[in-house]
């Protein structure tokens, strides 16, 4: 089954939200060491739950975007398309991790979808 592994929080001032989540629930927020501006969230210890993400919102919206665990990304942006999805934004590499891609389902809904890179653990 594929499952949400990751959350991604998009903001305007990602920094604001990161003192917030850390001050309020006690998260874990560190800046990535990555091409782009991203924070890394632990939510807590332990394999209950899920960690994310927070990083600047593209257009200004503010959402949260769950992102699932699947075993192609390319196989599924065919599935999602045949079922009337749209990609919005195509596969790209996530650096030392696997490659990304988000979808509308039929209904608008945003979402992101990944697979790990072998080589990258």
């Amino acid at each position: 089954m594929n499952r949400v592994v990751h959350f991604e929080i998009q903001v305007a001032e990602p920094e604001k939200s990161a003192a917030f989540f850390k001050n309020v629930f006690g998260w874990k927020v560190e800046k990535w060491d990555g091409p782009d501006e991203y924070w890394l969230v632990q939510t807590g210890e332990g394999s209950d739950g899920i960690d994310g993400g927070l990083m600047k919102s593209p257009d200004g919206e503010t959402r949260t975007i769950n992102v699932i665990h699947v075993q192609s990304v390319d196989e599924f942006s065919s599935k999602i398309e045949a079922e009337g999805g749209k990609i919005v934004v195509p596969k790209m590499p996530i650096p030392g991790v696997g490659y990304v891609a988000y979808a509308n389902d039929v209904n608008g809904y945003l979402f992101g979808y990944m697979h790990d890179d072998p080589e990258a653990k």
